[in-house]
């Protein structure tokens, strides 16, 4: 039997988590006023924007007739959670996403569109949308207006990589998916997924660029990234416990399948290398007194988080297809490259965000220090510490 979901499925919701755990990183610092952590705000804002116009791209290669989709905008169908993503995705972009990061650049861009001439001054005048006021007054209603954007953009993030793990979890004919703690454990694992992403990305940047990495900054968001993630395993484990007490009539059969197709990514990749080891390396980390050893930790523990992450999408989507509806029997699934549902078509999605993210990076930085508009510096912007 050919499964309905290959990897471009796996694909979407693990894209869509980056995209909610960026945001919730870069909301520490605008909410939260976890100031350590402002050295990534704007890489976190345009990290979740470079992977948000990219999230839906496997969706429509998954398609047959990918031009169909503009068919739930023209029709909607309101008691459908695969049609209302549509406008959950435009409300999320265009309301949340990209208000913020233009208040966030405003004063960047005005200046650009004064200083540049020719194509790139035509391009930041687009940008500026007119507005040309960058006193302190406007720069203090930007920042006013910002926070209630990121506001409203948390519950926003939950519901955007919320509604994924509910599509699985209201399967009821599927004993894998069918489970309420669904929605939660996609949306705790998004913030895990995101939260490494965008240390990842720090570090690589900060390379990069020959500069001195920010060691408070690194250490406060690998605190945050074991905080969920150890939320997360919990949720895990309690669902586990609760079908192994439960033992219903699905159990043998996803039990067999736990250790015999599904022990490698499952076991093996998702929760040992995936979950309790960078666990255990983000709760050591603080024992390491030397700066570079604890960064080589955070390293290491990010690329197995993202893994980690990623074998737990595949376990799902891939994990929850194998099994017959009937307990009967099992099927295989045989990952192909040059095909629509590919190896080569998923690492040129994976890749795209990143050549979009250097795009916007080269027209909107996100690191110089003399860029930086900080908040804190803005006449009555926020109480001194």
């Amino acid at each position: 039997m050919e499964l309905q979901w290959g990897l471009l499925i796996v694909l979407y919701p693990f894209i869509t988590g980056l995209v909610a755990g960026a945001f919730i990183l870069a909301s520490l610092e605008r909410v939260f006023n976890v100031h350590a952590v402002e050295p990534t705000y704007r890489l976190a804002l345009l990290t979740a924007l470079a992977f948000m116009m990219v999230a839906p791209l496997p969706l429509q290669l998954h398609l047959g007739h990918p031009e169909r989709s503009f068919e739930m905008y023209l029709t909607p169908h309101t008691t459908s959670a695969m049609a209302m993503f549509g406008f959950i995705y435009l409300w999320y972009l265009m309301a949340v996403l990209v208000i913020e990061i233009w208040l966030e650049y405003r004063k960047e861009i005005v200046l650009a569109w004064q200083q540049a001439s020719g194509i790139r001054r035509a391009a930041y005048a687009v940008l500026a949308l007119g507005a040309r006021n960058i006193s302190d007054e406007a720069l203090r209603v930007d920042d006013r207006v910002g926070k209630v954007v990121t506001y409203i953009g948390i519950p926003s993030a939950f519901l955007l990589h919320g509604y994924v793990g509910f599509i699985f979890g209201s399967i009821k004919a599927n004993p894998w998916w069918s489970t309420p703690m669904m929605p939660v454990v996609f949306l705790f694992s998004a913030m895990v997924s995101g939260i490494a992403l965008v240390m990842l990305m720090y570090m690589l940047t900060t390379w990069y660029r020959r500069v001195a990495i920010d060691m408070e900054c690194l250490d406060t968001i690998a605190r945050y990234l074991l905080y969920a993630f150890l939320i997360d395993f919990s949720l895990e484990m309690i669902d586990l416990l609760h079908r192994i007490y439960e033992a219903d009539e699905s159990f043998k059969s996803l039990d067999f399948m736990v250790h015999t197709r599904l022990f490698v990514s499952q076991i093996v990749v998702q929760i040992i290398l995936g979950t309790v080891v960078p666990i255990a390396m983000l709760a050591a980390a603080p024992l390491v007194r030397h700066a570079r050893g604890r960064r080589a930790v955070y390293l290491m523990a990010g690329v197995l988080t993202l893994v980690g992450i990623f074998a737990m999408r595949w376990n799902v989507v891939i994990g929850g297809q194998l099994l017959s509806k009937s307990f009967l029997g099992y099927t295989t699934y045989k990952l192909q490259f040059a095909t629509r549902d590919g190896l080569g078509v998923a690492i040129g999605l994976m890749m795209l965000p990143f050549v979009l993210l250097a795009a916007l990076v080269t027209v909107l930085p996100p690191w110089p220090a003399s860029a930086y508009r900080r908040r804190s510096s803005l006449p009555s912007a926020r109480p001194s510490s």
